[in-house]
């Protein structure tokens, strides 16, 4: 499972490294990724903006490897508008029941009630290619 590094305008926190955790960009390279169309998606956060660098996740999928994008919903909204036959998931609280328009933009729903359960239902769906739910590990 590849993740991108995202890209943003915002300061490296104390510890980070460019290119590893974000791709640290000034305003200026920022705006010429989004006009030049290197955005998978971005957006605005707080009084930065951050992004997916389309390239990447171009590269590995042509691979046939699988992506993880973590995103807010918008954020997934734009992809699905830019790449209508990704496969998102939609990672959901118990109690929220989601507006059906809005659930019909993912592929599955996984509620994460327990991090566990959620994480093997992900890796099911990985390795089912969402043909079918993940099976609970055996507990003990």
């Amino acid at each position: 499972m590849w993740v991108p590094v995202a890209a943003t305008t915002r300061p490296a926190c104390p510890g980070e490294v460019d290119g590893v955790d974000r791709l640290f960009l000034d305003a200026g390279d920022f705006d010429r990724m989004v006009a030049a169309d290197e955005l998978l998606e971005w957006s605005r956060v707080g009084p930065y903006r951050r992004g997916v660098p389309r390239a990447g996740v171009r590269a590995r999928l042509a691979e046939g490897r699988p992506v993880l994008l973590p995103l807010d919903l918008p954020g997934a909204l734009a992809v699905r508008a830019v790449v209508p036959d990704a496969r998102l998931v939609l990672l959901v609280p118990p109690a929220y029941r989601p507006d059906p328009a809005l659930a019909a933009a993912f592929a599955h729903a996984v509620v994460h009630d327990r991090t566990e359960r959620a994480a093997d239902e992900l890796v099911g769906l990985l390795g089912s290619s969402f043909l079918a739910p993940a099976r609970p590990r055996p507990s003990g």
